[in-house]
């Protein structure tokens, strides 16, 4: 078995459908451990291999698809020698799934909510050992299947949670407080939430091309509608309480490592 996914909830089985999406690896050779009734669901949907614990022995990688809250439990029924470990466990550092692993073939992911539609951004890094055996490559490859991956020092994994995999709440919030405001004008509520859906996903594609300050400035005329919106949304502190988020967030991953 080259892959097996512990955990097909969300995230876990978005990431097995672009792997199959990009045919990297053929469904024999991956398997997956949940619940006896997600595995038969996932495995009837995709033709993967449903795995006992003791299969895990004989698996070249595995995924760690589960809760922070659930790896010291967990650690001990997985860990084999000679086996590669990838996490998308949120605050547990490649240091913590080592120690918990008994090996230094770790590589630490932090993806975001997008990889179900293949948009997510992508955090990875190993240390020396995941990268001689090959897991780094493995990685790179996997989480391209789901969107575009960047490797970063395991320093700035906290802050690119607290960002980056967080980041769909903040605009989901974003987008809803639109559609609210377009209510509260006469709006229908189906179409301020599909009028809120369409902007974000326009300025998105918009930011690809330029510094949110010209977008800013372009859309913003003198004595405009615009900027009187801009200057409400500054007299309510918009911009400092998302980069509270962004902080909140981080340190909370922080916590969540010293946990382990």
């Amino acid at each position: 078995m080259k892959l097996a996914i512990v955990g097909v909830g969300k995230m876990g089985k978005s990431i097995l459908e672009g792997l199959l999406r990009a045919e990297i690896l053929e469904p024999s050779d991956i398997g997956i451990l949940d619940t006896p009734a997600r595995m038969q669901e996932v495995a009837h949907a995709t033709g993967v291999n449903p795995l006992r614990l003791e299969d895990l022995r004989r698996c070249e990688r595995i995924l760690l698809s589960v809760q922070p809250k659930d790896l010291a439990a967990l650690a001990p029924q997985v860990a084999h020698p000679n086996v590669g470990y990838i996490s998308i466990m949120a605050g547990v550092s490649t240091a913590v799934l080592s120690r918990r692993l008994g090996t230094r073939r770790v590589v630490r992911c932090m993806p975001n909510l997008a990889a179900t539609i293949g948009k997510s951004s992508t955090a990875i890094t190993g240390p020396r050992e995941a990268e001689e055996a090959g897991d780094l490559e493995f990685t790179r490859a996997l989480f391209a299947t789901v969107g575009d991956v960047y490797e970063l020092p395991e320093r700035l994994f906290d802050a690119f949670t607290g960002m980056s995999a967080s980041a769909p709440a903040y605009v989901a919030l974003v987008a809803e407080a639109l559609a609210d405001g377009g209510v509260k004008q006469g709006i229908p509520r189906a179409q301020a939430l599909q009028l809120a859906a369409d902007v974000l996903i326009a300025t998105g594609e918009l930011l690809r091309r330029k510094h949110p300050a010209v977008l800013k400035d372009e859309v913003s005329s003198p004595g405009g509608t615009t900027i009187y919106g801009l200057a409400a949304l500054e007299a309510r502190g918009v911009r400092a309480a998302l980069m509270e988020a962004v902080e909140a967030a981080t340190l909370r991953g922080h916590e969540l490592g010293k946990d382990e």
